[in-house]
């Protein structure tokens, strides 16, 4: 079905323009019997009731749309309401039910140039107001008292699509029909929308009449780019923020978010033109529309949700353009994160998970279908509940497997036990993880042997922290540390055994899986080719953990190098003379020097001007790619043998990121309100001396403090309170410096005497603590 329904064309009732005004005041276009499918659609003149004071009553200005009947009252056509059918996003491409096949719904890469139709543009009224003109008709309002040429402007330039045009576009005369440049005078559009929230009622109105004319559009043909320009400037006007304008911004929403891809193409390069205050409005904007339709503060001042189950669909997806026209400049306009809806934390996420599961992105609509919108701790719910029901599932398929030959049921199989030895710490890891792939999402029991003890969470996470202490270590070899960029990057050497590389892999996702926060410095372009691709392919021949990778991705761990590459690219002498290089390049392999083409016969092509981008290019993903393939493919399926799950489609790498090892954003305020206690009150003088001192400490300070008592220097993504951070009173002489328990996130204090002898003692325990400080 077209997806734009064209409420007076043939075989539908045509009105005249009292008679619409009547239709949509009484909140539903009655159809004939036939078209009952199609939602029913909302009162436009929905305004809040506490908003009457800036916007007296719909009713008193919608009336004058019956002028628009003597407009076209000579072309024998009634006004039309335009009135795309969007069915909860039914319009979305469909998804492979395979969970292999399933990609991500996602609008980050477009191409560059989509060929459509282009529809003669109109001639456009002659419009001759500048910014100064319009400034001095302010200013002189402002004086008088007199509103008249500036209400004229307004109710004049947003009567149509075209008079918008006509008034901001840069040059009538010029098409701008390419994706380059919208043609928008943006200057002028900020000066006008920044006064209108400033300039009486009436003017108000009279911008939210116009708007409605050009939504009652009658759309005979594709979008011309001036139509286009109109939706991109009315995205941007503030009175959309009042809930008392929503109908009116449901609608637009609506025509915007039925255009067709290559519309959409359009409109997505336009707003990455946008400046970064206005496009992060126009974003706060659209996510606070989606929120209170979900959770209304006053249900009356909108319609039924069941008559406009539309709104929410329409606002993502515009909201899915501005992502994806951020996701297209480096760096983007606004942070990933800014585009998070929190409000989607208190929805039934289970449920909308499953529906998108079940019927991917073609029957039903869910958040899932645009996981930009979804906030990393509402991601965190779905993976951790989606593992814990395929914990539940494989340990019910124990018991019953138990049951079937008759044995007795041991309530150890309902958890993964892992027995080490201290001395042998890395291969019975090994061992354990390899013996039993098939409990690797059961819930984690990790026994020290030859010591007593029952694992309440405290050797579990002893038990990382040991191994990530050893396998990281410089002198192991499996990892290289780059000091200039703080960070770890596989060693490239070769080996006959990557078994442990699988190991690393697997212990991420185990921490993942059981909220352990792990002390891992890799660089963002580990986790984009950990999520490459995010579902494990049928075919094992098939490539894994390949990204396409850059110069500014090596300049995060090989800093040096990076720089050596860049200066390259902008030598302005004869490359070949003066650097004498080929397409060859050379690495020490303990203590052995070996060659490798870039490419083939690489040693016998010299890297020329002309040539050196595609040299760059192949040395990085040679660096990052090539010459740790089988390191990185063993880590890559080590990762997801426990991590295998849809729910890693909806992750960016920055998330995957996040769950693995936190995030580095401190609050130590935070920290203080979920501290809890024993020994101590939080009145006590040497606990109000404690965090007198910690909260003046520097960021490079409180994070040392968390790495000393905690093992790691990063907030789980619950935020501090998921820390369980305690603060226990060590009867030790004052003399001593505090201890930590890592394995228990407890800090031991004693009961130091004033603020100046605290902060020198804790100065010096956590700037001088060895490795993680177990005990």
């Amino acid at each position: 079905m077209n997806h734009l329904v064209h409420i007076s064309s043939k075989g539908m009732p045509k009105l005249d323009a009292s008679q619409l005004v009547m239709s949509l005041q009484s909140n539903v276009y009655h159809l004939p019997k036939k078209y009952n499918c199609l939602p029913r659609q909302p009162n436009l003149h929905g305004l809040e009731e506490g908003a009457k004071n800036q916007f007296s009553t719909f009713s008193n200005f919608i009336t004058t749309i019956n002028q628009k009947k003597e407009g076209i009252g000579n072309r024998n056509s009634p006004t039309q309401l335009v009135i795309p059918n969007i069915k909860n996003g039914r319009d979305l491409p469909a998804l492979c039910l395979d969970v292999r096949q399933k990609k991500r719904m996602s609008m980050d890469t477009l191409p560059q140039e989509l060929k459509a139709p282009i529809p003669p543009e109109p001639s456009l009224p002659i419009r001759t107001k500048t910014v100064k003109d319009f400034q001095d008709d302010m200013e002189k309002s402002k004086a008088s008292g007199d509103w008249k040429a500036v209400h004229n402007f307004y109710s004049t330039t947003f009567d149509s699509f075209l008079e918008i045009n006509a008034a901001f576009k840069k040059d009538t005369n010029s098409p701008f029909n390419t994706i380059e440049d919208s043609g928008i005078d943006a200057k002028f559009v900020n000066v006008v929308y920044d006064a209108l929230l400033n300039t009486p009622q009436d003017v108000q109105k009279s911008v939210l009449k116009g708007i409605i004319n050009g939504l009652l559009q009658e759309w005979t043909g594709p979008r011309t780019k001036d139509d286009l320009r109109a939706y991109c400037i009315l995205l941007q006007n503030p009175q959309f923020s009042n809930t008392s304008t929503y109908v009116i911004y449901a609608h637009l929403l609506r025509q915007i978010a039925a255009l067709t891809e290559a519309d959409h193409h359009f409109l997505v390069h336009w707003s990455k033109k946008i400046s970064q205050k206005r496009f992060k409005q126009v974003v706060d904007r659209l996510l606070q529309f989606i929120s209170l339709r979900l959770f209304p503060a006053k249900p009356e001042e909108f319609p039924p949700m069941v008559k406009c189950t539309w709104w929410i669909p329409s606002a993502t997806k515009v909201l899915s353009l501005f992502n994806a026209a951020n996701s297209l400049i480096s760096p983007p306009i606004i942070s990933y994160t800014d585009f998070y809806n929190s409000t989607l934390d208190h929805i039934d996420l289970m449920e909308e998970y499953h529906n998108w599961q079940c019927y991917g992105n073609s029957h039903r609509f869910s958040f899932c279908q645009y996981p930009f919108i979804i906030s990393i701790a509402a991601k965190k719910v779905i993976i951790q509940r989606d593992s814990e029901q395929q914990m539940i599932s494989i340990a019910r398929q124990s018991l019953v497997d138990k049951v079937s030959r008759r044995q007795k049921p041991d309530m150890n199989m309902l958890f993964l036990n892992v027995k080490v030895r201290r001395t042998h710490l890395v291969s019975d890891s090994l061992d354990e993880l390899a013996r039993k792939k098939a409990d690797l999402k059961k819930k984690l029991k990790v026994t020290f042997v030859g010591e007593a003890g029952l694992d309440m969470g405290g050797l579990t996470k002893e038990w990382f922290l040991l191994l990530i202490r050893q396998i990281f270590h410089p002198d192991y070899g499996m990892f290289t540390y780059h000091k200039d960029s703080q960070c770890h990057w596989f060693s490239s050497f070769k080996c006959d055994n990557y078994s442990e590389f699988r190991l690393v892999g697997a212990l991420m996702g185990l921490a993942v899986y059981n909220s352990i926060t792990l002390d891992i410095r890799f660089p963002p372009c580990c986790y984009k080719k950990l999520l490459s691709p995010p579902i494990v392919p049928c075919d094992h021949n098939a490539l894994v953990g390949i990204c396409g990778v850059t110069l500014d991705d090596l300049f995060q761990i090989m800093p040096e190098l990076a720089h050596g590459l860049s200066e390259l690219l902008s030598y302005e002498g004869n490359v070949e003379e003066d650097f004498y290089s080929t397409f060859q390049v050379f690495q020490e392999e303990f203590g052995v020097i070996k060659s490798y083409n870039l490419k083939p016969n690489g040693d016998k092509i010299p890297v020329t001007n002309r040539n050196r981008k595609e040299y760059v290019q192949l040395y990085v993903d040679f660096l990052l790619n090539r010459s740790i393939y089988k390191q990185f493919a063993a880590f890559y399926y080590g990762f997801h043998s426990v991590c295998a799950s849809y729910a890693l489609l909806l992750l960016r790498p920055e998330e995957v990121e996040i769950l693995v090892c936190g995030s580095p954003e401190l609050d130590m305020s935070a920290l203080q309100r979920s501290t809890q206690y024993e020994g101590y009150q939080k009145t006590d003088l040497t606990i109000r001396y404690f965090w007198d001192v910690v909260l003046g400490f520097s960021p490079d300070l409180q994070k040392k403090l968390l790495h000393f008592a905690t093992g790691s220097d990063r907030v789980p993504v619950g935020g501090m309170a998921d820390l369980n951070f305690k603060i226990s009173r060590s009867e030790t002489s004052t003399n001593w410096l505090p201890v930590a328990h890592t394995c228990f996130n407890q800090l031991c204090l004693p009961p130091y005497k004033n603020k100046k002898e605290l902060r020198q003692k804790l100065i010096i325990g956590i700037s001088n603590a060895e490795g993680f400080g177990l005990e």
